[in-house]
């Protein structure tokens, strides 16, 4: 199959036509940048062989944003010798039209010619997916699926087995099936697929265990009896020297005597610790004397101390007394110098009150000229508000419904023009001594009545004349102009006016008056905000504060003529004699202070040193400075026998070693504890060693031993032979399936050979297996053995696409269609290995067509094909 020809239109991105002709039959490298459509051309393709043109999952075929697109494929190409063209339309008027040299065929009947020779099926329903695909699936490789071979297989494999029965003819003889399926019937019967026991075999297995335990077990009580025997004998012997001997006694004596030894070692312990008690209370009284007497001799040398100390205090007494009269003489200076500024500063004060009244009641008199004035004003202005009010409270009127009075008026005037238009217009023009009755009233001169209802025109001494008004509409609105009369006479009550243009003036006048209300109240408001009032009650204040400001200022006193400094200067003035007034105070203070300090030291200094002096010379304290010697050197001697005493006794008790005569009392009584409860564990084993021997002796252990190794024979051998069974079983049944894989691998030859012809291109030493799904498996190079789904990412793809042309060349062997479309295929493949990949393709490309997309055109330079820019195409579509 060799395609020469692809139109695609309103397909995806391609909103105009797009012509990919003049295709080759060995590789046509199609190259573009991304999202510049050639994944859309391999759909396009897809689609006219996969999908139903009539089918409704064909949405994503059409242009973005484009509801009213058909998408449209044509196809051109030739397989053995005929001209094929498929012309295939979705969405909007779907159709499929298929042309075999000549021969025309469409819809249904065309797609099942395509699916026939290529080898997929249609869905049932809905989208076409990889299921459907067969042999195309296999060699038509979208972007990104290249190492992913194993489901495509899947789907292609009864086409591929087709055609390798075609090649090889039937090899696998079905005679030996009958054989292979008995053995392995009878194989069931005794093991399980994996080989395990199963039936009789499993049971006899599981017995033959069994009774091996049973007998080990048996055994092994046998030989417990015999060493219980054993044992039983020693143990009696162990028993009876105990009891003579009773070695726990003897550990009990030697417990007792390091017990005595003990209480020997700690009543000198005791006698030490009282010692060290005597011992340390004769300390501290010793070291209370050694300190009393260091005290005495330290009073000595304070002597001297209170009588320098008494010199000195009388000294600065009589330096502090001099200095008095000067300090004395400075406070009483400064004090006049301060009297004389409280003078200055009363004076400067007197003056500014003065001068501040004076302008108080200067203001206040203004202001109370102001206010007088705004109260004449709103006085008026009051009066006219008052007004006003009065003048809106009596033409007050509701709105509402003065327009709907208004509303009635127009629609009486509407009506009576209305009753003008059709009323009878009754007119006359009677002399002047004529008179004439019209419903009973009577009429002379010149006149004219409008009549909406039957009337009676009397004309004496002739008769009576009926008035009929005519029309259908004149009783009706003869109704409405009642009502409305009646209405307008209502609301005019209502409202309390006579007409409905004294409503209107009675508001016009309302108007008025609250605008006027308004500019005379912002007018109160401007002269006095708080109503008059308020602003009498102000004036009154201020009146009364202009009569005391004015008293107070006539009851000042004259201030007297002097320098007529200012307020802030004689302030200044004050405030520094009053600084120095306070400095001399101080310092006067802080004598005294030193004054009295200074006596009172002296004093004090005197009366400590004729204390202490009276306190040295007397005759008792003479006395106990003797006893007090006396004292320490009794203590001293006293100290150094107590020490001696406690350093041989503390020798006594390190000769004893107390702690390993505890360490004896705990190892003598654990000693006589174990030995006796050893004793008497004896006693309880012999006990029950004996029960034992005669329960054992009651159950016949050897006979029972020896029935069992006899159940055991007798199960040993019957399971030799169905092991013996078994086994000849599984070698028949292995042998048979060799025979026949070797049979299914002559089936597989034609595939192997074309993909060992791939394979040693890009790896020499290596091989691929494919198992008898025809899917490859087992992949060897070297040392290396593995699956090929374990290889690298890399590695898997060129591997796939490898068995892709293995099976087209098997397909083109078959007289089968094959035609390769590759999508941006072998991206993750290294120089080297793309470098073998061209030349496999190149090779390839000998016996089948090759579509080859890629937006790396760069990498396929040495391809030996001329490259097809996919952008240049879609400008040459949009400019033919």
């Amino acid at each position: 199959m060799k395609l020469q020809h692809l139109r695609v239109e309103q397909f995806r991105q391609f909103r105009h036509a797009v012509e990919l002709g003049n295709l080759q039959p060995g590789i046509n490298l199609i190259h573009g940048p991304n999202e510049s459509g050639k994944s859309t051309l391999v759909r396009a393709i897809r689609a006219a062989f996969f999908e139903r043109y009539r089918s409704k999952s064909a949405e994503d075929l059409a242009p973005w944003g484009d509801s009213s697109a058909a998408p449209t494929v044509q196809l051109v190409f030739e397989h053995r010798g005929q001209n094929w063209q498929l012309d295939k339309r979705f969405l909007k008027r779907h159709r499929c039209d298929l042309l075999i040299d000549g021969e025309g065929f469409s819809g249904e009947e065309a797609e099942e010619k395509l699916a026939e020779l290529l080898g997929y099926q249609f869905p049932k329903k809905g989208a076409s997916k990889e299921e459907h695909w067969g042999i195309p699936g296999l060699l038509w490789v979208e972007q990104g699926t290249g190492q992913d071979i194993e489901k495509a297989v899947q789907h292609a494999g009864g086409h591929l087995k087709s055609a390798l029965n075609n090649l090889v003819g039937e090899v696998a003889s079905t005679g030996g099936d009958e054989i292979i399926q008995s053995v392995e019937q009878q194989r069931k019967e005794l093991l399980t697929a994996t080989g395990k026991p199963r039936g009789d075999y499993l049971t006899l297995a599981n017995d033959r265990e069994t009774l091996q335990e049973q007998v080990s077990d048996l055994k092994a009580r046998v030989e417990q009896y015999r060493a219980q025997v054993d044992r039983l004998g020693s143990l009696a012997i162990e028993h009876d020297k105990a009891n003579q001997e009773r070695p726990w006694e003897e550990a009990r004596r030697s417990m007792q005597l390091a017990q005595t030894k003990y209480r020997d070692v700690e009543a000198l312990q005791e006698q030490q610790s009282r010692g060290l008690d005597s011992l340390k209370h004769l300390q501290q009284n010793l070291t209370l004397l050694q300190q009393s007497q260091a005290h005495w001799r330290n009073q000595s040398e304070q002597l001297e101390q209170r009588h320098q100390s008494r010199q000195k205090a009388k000294q600065e007494l009589e330096r502090e007394e001099l200095a008095s009269p000067e300090l004395a003489a400075a406070v009483e200076n400064a004090r006049g110098q301060y009297q004389l500024a409280t003078a200055a500063v009363k004076q400067a004060h007197l003056r500014d009150k003065q001068e501040r009244l004076q302008k108080d009641c200067e203001r206040l008199k203004t202001e109370l000229a102001k206010l007088q004035q705004n109260q004449e004003k709103a006085k008026g202005i009051q009066t006219s508000l008052d007004s006003a009010r009065n003048q809106k409270q009596q033409n007050q009127i509701d709105a509402g419904a003065l327009r709907q009075l208004q509303q009635t008026q127009r629609e009486l005037d509407d009506a009576n023009i209305r009753t003008q238009t059709v009323a009878t217009r009754v007119s006359w023009n009677l002399n002047p001594d004529k008179k004439l009755a019209l419903n009973g009233l009577s009429i002379e001169g010149q006149g004219e009545k409008l009549l909406l209802e039957q009337g009676v025109l009397d004309i004496p001494g002739v008769g009576s004349l009926g008035i009929q008004p005519g029309g259908d509409e004149l009783a009706s609105l003869r109704r409405q102009l009642e009502r409305l009369e009646h209405s307008l006479v209502q609301q005019l009550a209502t409202l309390k006016v006579e007409s409905v243009e004294a409503a209107e003036q009675k508001q016009a006048r309302l108007q008025d008056a609250e605008a006027q209300i308004q500019r005379f109240d912002e007018l109160l408001k401007s002269l006095a905000a708080n109503g008059i009032e308020q602003l009498c009650s102000v004036m009154a204040e201020v009146e009364a504060e202009l009569l005391a400001r004015t008293a107070e200022l006539e009851a000042l006193p004259v201030a007297t003529e002097g320098d007529n400094k200012s307020l802030s200067h004689v302030e200044a003035e004050l405030k520094q004699t009053e600084q120095r007034l306070a400095d001399a105070e101080s310092r006067q203070r802080d004598h005294e202070t030193q004054l009295l300090k200074a006596r009172y030291a002296s004093e004090t200094a005197h009366r400590e040193w004729q204390r202490m002096t009276e306190e040295l010379n007397s005759p008792e304290r003479q006395q106990q400075k003797e006893e007090l010697a006396r004292d320490i050197i009794t203590a001293e001697k006293q100290q150094l026998e107590l020490e001696t005493a406690l350093k041989e006794r503390e020798a006594k008790i390190s000769e004893a070693r107390p702690e390993l005569l505890k360490q004896d009392i705990e190892r003598y009584q654990a000693t006589a504890e174990h030995q006796e409860s050893a004793q008497q564990k004896r006693a309880v084993e012999l006990s029950e060693i004996k029960a034992r021997l005669e329960a054992w002796g009651a159950e016949g252990l050897e006979e029972q031993c020896n029935e069992k190794m006899a159940e055991l024979e007798h199960a040993h051998r019957r399971y030799r032979e169905l092991d013996r069974r078994a086994k000849a079983l599984n070698l028949l049944l292995n042998l048979l399936k060799e025979k026949r894989q070797a049979l299914t691998r002559r089936l597989q030859a034609p595939l192997q050979k074309h993909l060992d012809h791939y394979l040693t291109v890009l790896f020499p030493e290596a091989s691929l297996e494919v198992d008898e799904n025809l899917m490859p498996g087992k992949f060897s190079r070297g040392s290396e053995l593995g699956q090929m789904a374990e290889l690298s990412y890399g590695a898997r793809e060129q591997m796939g696409l490898i068995s892709r042309l293995a099976y087209a060349d098997l397909l083109r062997e078959a007289g089968r269609p094959t035609l390769i479309i590759l999508d941006d295929t072998l991206v993750h493949s290294d120089a080297q290995r793309l470098d073998g990949m061209k030349r496999i393709l190149f090779d390839a490309a000998t016996r089948h067509q090759i579509l080859l997309f890629t937006c790396h055109p760069e990498k396929w330079r040495d391809l030996g094909v001329e490259p097809r820019d996919l952008d240049a195409l879609k400008l040459q579509s949009v400019t033919g």
